[in-house]
């Protein structure tokens, strides 16, 4: 279970706290290992206890906002990954998104192509 108090939490921090762990619940984490997690997220997210006697922890709208800008620009980053025809990308990926690749291509008897075929002709 958590360690500390949870008064100087407002009543969102606690439903969200309670909403999060319901999901980890329904996930089939054991409900100790929900709730650590719940509010652990809700920490995380909101900077801790809110009211009055807290941490302390003052973060400004414009320092929030910069971080969410960071965090969304290091996500889409994330994200983009290999180009879908990187080498090392067209043999991860499955016959059926080869196919569509070259099938957005028009490449000419993609349908009788084995998955070995398929990376050849999409890296020509």
């Amino acid at each position: 279970m958590p360690r500390g108090e949870k008064d100087k939490y407002t009543e969102k921090q606690k439903r969200k706290a309670e909403h999060i762990e319901e999901r980890y619940e329904q996930k089939g984490v054991s409900k100790s290992e929900a709730e650590s997690r719940a509010w652990a997220t809700v920490n995380k997210q909101s900077g801790g206890g809110e009211k009055s006697g807290g941490s302390g922890k003052k973060t400004s709208s414009s320092e929030k906002k910069s971080a969410r800008s960071d965090s969304a620009r290091r996500a889409a980053k994330t994200r983009q990954g290999h180009s879908r025809t990187s080498a090392s990308s067209l043999e991860t990926q499955t016959k059926e998104s080869l196919m569509k690749e070259a099938r957005s291509r028009d490449i000419k008897g993609r349908s009788s192509m084995s998955k070995a075929q398929l990376i050849e002709a999409l890296r020509k």
